[in-house]
């Protein structure tokens, strides 16, 4: 017989009645029933439960056994009396009579229990994250993800892609965050950088020819952390396409994803990749206040500016004298009551806004009234106008926001959100994608001025070179990103394969030529002999498993991650390095205040 088991904790069925067996595994759970013990033993693919009494040659050494020690029992395969049979697992016909007994590994006194479904601070589970693993629904999230990847990569090599590794140490490059730089002892005073995503060396392999790449790729941004982000690392499905337009690009990744979530969905509704909405950035932005908005939920935002212009709510008439500003109007169906409004407005307080306006309509037997603050100051004809605008009747509701979008949008987005959860409008069952196309190429700082790149900096501009003398605030590119649920799943772009536009394309974000080169010497020398037209996107990998996992939390499906503030608590990383490590790296940290 094996040294440690002769079958898995999942495997014993009626069949094997009779048999001697030999299990190893954990203690996940003990019983005593009047001097019989019960245990339920654990191991990474089921439960077997196996008892012991004080006919057992070792039930004095069995007395001792506590949660999560590691074991081996061999015993005899019993069968279960009928009204003791446990249809929820599959070895729930059997339980093993223990024989003889070895403990693996014991156990101290546990600082977060494995079984059952009791809450800990997270802070306690990143730290013993090694015992947060064994609960069953982090096995259950892992193994999720293992099976995720593996799903996209066998789709990705019928798709006729082939997977390439990229470098882990390589150049700085603007990706749009903070890069981590790694020292060299080589090159004193000179750094690497651990890539933000692969991206100029995904380019190159289509230089070189390779036509179709992907990647489960390793990315790495110093960014501050999100519910739905990892602050140091993530994964991501890197892939490139030769010869190829934007709809290529959708039509090759769509059924991947698709296929994905079909696969692991639990059964909730996908919607056939080819019904996908492309929704240019700017219509996404007015309509859902996001360039990843959850179509789930039915409600679409309004302009409804001409209606308060001049009107007797003074707050928003004078808003409109300024250049740049609007009015939009949140509809909310079924939402017409004083209570409703109410609580939407003490939400837009706590999310730093002064409120947020808002008209109800309700019947008052001989028809229907308009009612609210904003109702009574711009009169019956304008909030006529405006509920035929929302199509909107009698019990629905609508609010309202105003000033610069940019001012607003973040806070509408979330009220649009809620009222769509709070009025059951949003559909829980369904995963609803849509591309976001039209990405402007560039963005101005708000205080400076200053042009810089909005998105990533290596697409092609909409028009080419000509596209580029005109105003750069109103160049589009040809990038796009999939949205589903509220989420960014994938973000990609036909790539920049031109040296000319490449580098008129930086010198509008203040990158003259000499910084081109030197930046991205790579790109450029290789974009001098035959770069072929090319595009593709990038996936995240964390993103879709924690979808499918139903939560909204990243770190309840990546294996080890950091904290809020990019701490590895098990690791103790970061940590202090040793004096030596400076002084071979030519290093001297300097002493915060």
């Amino acid at each position: 017989m094996h040294a440690y088991r002769s079958h898995s904790c999942a495997e014993l069925t009626k069949e094997n009645v009779g048999d001697t067996v030999r299990l190893s595994g954990w203690v996940h759970r003990i019983r005593d029933h009047g001097g019989v013990l019960f245990i339920d033993l654990r191991d990474h693919y089921g439960v077997t439960q196996v008892l012991c009494d004080p006919d057992s040659p070792v039930f004095t050494e069995v007395e001792k056994l506590r949660s999560e020690w590691c074991i081996r029992i061999d015993g005899n395969v019993k069968a279960r009396d009928e009204s003791l049979i446990n249809a929820k697992i599959p070895t729930g016909e059997i339980e093993v009579f223990i024989r003889d007994m070895e403990v693996l590994g014991s156990a101290e006194e546990l600082p977060l229990i494995v079984f059952g479904d009791q809450e800990y601070p997270e802070e306690t589970r990143l730290r013993y994250r090694y015992l947060d693993l064994r609960r069953e629904v982090m096995q259950e999230n892992m193994k999720l993800r293992s099976d995720v990847v593996a799903s996209i990569r066998k789709r990705m090599w019928d798709k006729e892609f082939r997977e390439y590794q990229t470098p882990i140490i390589t150049a700085s490059s603007p990706e749009g965050a903070r890069d981590f730089l790694v020292p060299s002892r080589l090159h004193p005073g000179k750094f690497y950088a651990l890539p933000q995503a692969p991206q100029q060396f995904k380019q190159l392999i289509m230089v070189s020819g390779f036509d179709r790449y992907f990647q489960i790729a390793p990315c790495f941004r110093d960014e501050d952390p999100r519910a739905d982000r990892s602050p140091t690392d993530f994964y991501q499905l890197d892939m490139e396409m030769s010869f190829v337009e934007q709809q290529d690009v959708f039509d090759t990744v769509a059924p991947v994803i698709a296929g994905v979530f079909e696969e692991f969905g639990g059964g909730e509704a996908v919607d056939a990749p080819e019904s996908w909405p492309q929704i240019p950035y700017a219509e996404a932005m007015l309509k859902y206040g996001s360039d990843k908005p959850d179509l789930r939920n039915p409600i679409e935002m309004q302009d409804v500016s001409e209606h308060f212009r001049g009107s007797g709510f003074a707050i928003f008439a004078k808003l409109l004298e300024q250049e740049g500003t609007e009015i939009r109007a949140i509809p909310a169906p079924t939402g017409g009551s004083r209570k409703f409004c109410d609580r939407m407005n003490a939400f837009a307080q706590k999310e730093g806004l002064p409120g947020m306006g808002y008209i109800f309509w309700r019947d008052q037997g001989e028809g229907m009234e308009a009612a609210g603050p904003l109702a009574k100051n711009i009169g019956p004809e304008r909030t006529e106008a405006i509920r035929t605008q929302l199509g909107l009747g009698v019990g629905d509701a609508a609010f309202f926001l105003g000033g610069k979008p940019s001012t607003f949008e973040r806070v509408a987005a979330k009220a649009r959100d809620v009222i769509g959860e709070e009025l059951t409008l949003t559909d829980q069952n369904r995963f609803a994608f849509a591309w976001i196309v039209d990405f402007p190429m560039y963005e101005a700082d708000e205080e400076s001025g200053a042009i810089d790149f909005s998105h990533n900096p290596f697409s092609m501009p909409q028009g080419g070179l000509d596209a580029l003398t005109s105003d750069p605030l109103s160049v589009l590119g040809y990038q796009y990103d999939l949205a589903c649920n509220g989420y960014e799943l994938v973000s990609g772009a036909i790539r920049n394969h031109k040296l000319e536009i490449m580098i008129k394309a930086f010198e509008l974000a203040g990158y003259d030529e000499a910084e081109v080169r030197k930046r991205f010497g790579g790109m450029v020398n290789a974009f001098q002999y035959g770069a072929p037209p090319h595009g593709g996107c990038a996936a995240g990998i964390d993103r879709i498993v924690m979808l499918l996992a139903g939560t909204s939390n990243i770190r309840e499906v990546i294996m080890f991650p950091m904290n809020q503030r990019a701490e590895d608590l098990m690791m103790n990383a970061p940590s202090d390095p040793t004096s030596d490590q400076l002084m071979e790296l030519g290093l001297r940290v300097i002493p915060q205040e």
